[in-house]
């Protein structure tokens, strides 16, 4: 359980943040003049040097995302540049793509950012450009609102595994259908059918907060409030739900921490966002106090879970239901230990749970969110979590993949990952370290999409 030991504001991290992002210049100008582009996107560190994974290149968003978001928090135009320029190059198979179900981490991280830059008057942009970044995501979120499983109380975006799977990931890619909703851009099917990307957004977080999230009543009497299930499974004939699973956790019937991270962010994140979408587009969903209500609880669930499972210092092993915790006595009480030989940690699902903690607490006005998330972050930007390795590509140690696969790095003598780095939970690091600069400087508040 996290131990909130001192009350925390944003500028108390600002020492920090600001040594962050001098580390992160380094690491982003590295990957840069190594990494050859046939080989793909880079997923994660062996030994302190960024690999390539072909799968679905879902993590080259974050690689040029780190850059604009770089320049965002120092206002070094080089790293402008660099993100400009790579995401006009690299990017555009990206917003085609409708075999995945990541296009809020691909695309909004590049073209997203680089739109909310220019909202934000932080860059010189002529129209043309606007509209490039403005056409790039009204594709990708229509792509991505295509691949689709039909309910019989409405729908979700499936995983790349198949249209019987929805993931809890996506619940951060609905960033992607909110853009195209802002913009004006439907979805056009079979015969001039016209399908809102808002609704198809709140049938996929309804759809997230029903079957992947547990509240501890009804058909989760026998369950945890606020576990959450990587996976659902559905007879794709008739739209009947089957049962819980899992890819990257331990089983079906624990909690993944990076899953239950995802879902934390993206149902605050999506309140914020709902905030700003006028009164009449709920109509055809069922008005706005049941779609609130909905992503309010499983916000609050899944954030009062976390706090529950996280060990003191806020970081949470890689699954709440891992067995070797159990040889780990008193693990909840007492900081994560990353060097352990029982069950390795995860410092990428604090980082994306921390800013999910920090922006439930603007939505519901609650400081006890905001100290867990300060909490979080104050022990991930610091050694030995933060990277000040000049060798080492990675900025947040300790992430982990996919443990169950075997795809993390085992360093010789020891029996579980540690000291590696992931884009994602780079990204996120860099992320959550914006947000929270902006804060602590009164500066415009930072949310995908933009001022309201």
């Amino acid at each position: 359980m996290i131990h909130i030991d001192r009350h925390r504001s944003p500028r108390d991290l600002l020492p920090k943040i600001d040594h962050l992002f001098a580390l992160s210049a380094g690491k982003i100008r590295s990957i840069e003049e190594s990494w050859r582009p046939d080989a793909g996107a880079p997923v994660f560190t062996v030994q302190g040097r960024y690999q390539a994974r072909g799968w679905t290149e879902w993590t080259q968003g974050f690689q040029f995302g780190s850059a604009i978001l770089q320049f965002d928090a120092t206002d070094d135009a080089s790293f402008l540049e660099l993100g400009r320029s790579r995401t006009v190059e690299r990017m555009s198979p990206h917003l085609t793509h409708a075999g995945v179900h990541d296009h809020g981490f691909n695309n909004v991280s590049t073209y997203g950012n680089l739109w909310r830059l220019t909202r934000e008057q932080r860059i010189a942009t002529c129209e043309w450009e606007v509209r490039f970044y403005e056409l790039a995501l009204k594709v990708s979120g229509a792509v991505q609102a295509r691949r689709w499983t039909r309910l019989a109380d409405g729908g979700f975006i499936h995983s790349f595994n198949g249209a019987h799977s929805l993931f809890v990931d996506t619940m951060r890619s609905l960033r992607a259908l909110a853009l195209g909703h802002v913009l004006g851009q439907p979805l056009m099917e079979e015969q001039d059918e016209k399908i809102s990307l808002f609704d198809r957004l709140v049938q996929h977080a309804r759809a997230t907060a029903r079957y992947n999230v547990y509240y501890g009543k009804d058909r989760d009497r026998f369950d945890v409030r606020g576990r959450v299930a990587h996976e659902s499974l559905f007879n794709v004939a008739n739209g009947t739900y089957r049962g819980p699973s899992t890819q990257q956790g331990y089983s079906p019937f624990s909690t993944w921490t990076r899953g239950l991270a995802w879902a934390m962010l993206g149902f605050s994140e999506q309140l914020e966002f709902l905030n700003t979408v006028p009164d009449d587009a709920f109509e055809r969903c069922g008005g706005q106090d049941e779609v609130v209500a909905t992503m309010r609880e499983a916000a609050r669930a899944t954030c009062d879970h976390y706090l529950d499972i996280a060990a003191a210092d806020g970081v949470p092993y890689w699954d709440a239901g891992a067995p070797g915790l159990a040889s780990l006595d008193g693990w909840g009480d007492r900081p994560a230990d990353p060097f352990n030989d029982r069950e390795p940690v995860d410092s990428s699902a604090a980082a994306i749970a921390a800013q999910g903690l920090l922006r439930l607490a603007r939505v519901l006005k609650d400081d006890r969110y905001e100290q867990a998330g300060l909490r979080v972050l104050d022990t991930i930007f610091d050694e030995p979590y933060l990277s000040t390795d000049a060798n080492h590509h990675g900025l947040l140690l300790h992430s982990v993949y996919h443990w169950p696969n075997g795809w993390d790095y085992v360093p010789p003598g020891a029996r579980t990952p540690r000291g590696e780095s992931s884009q994602w939970g780079d990204y996120h690091a860099r992320e959550a370290a914006l947000y929270v600069k902006r804060l602590a400087g009164n500066a415009p508040y930072l949310a995908f999409f933009g001022p309201a």
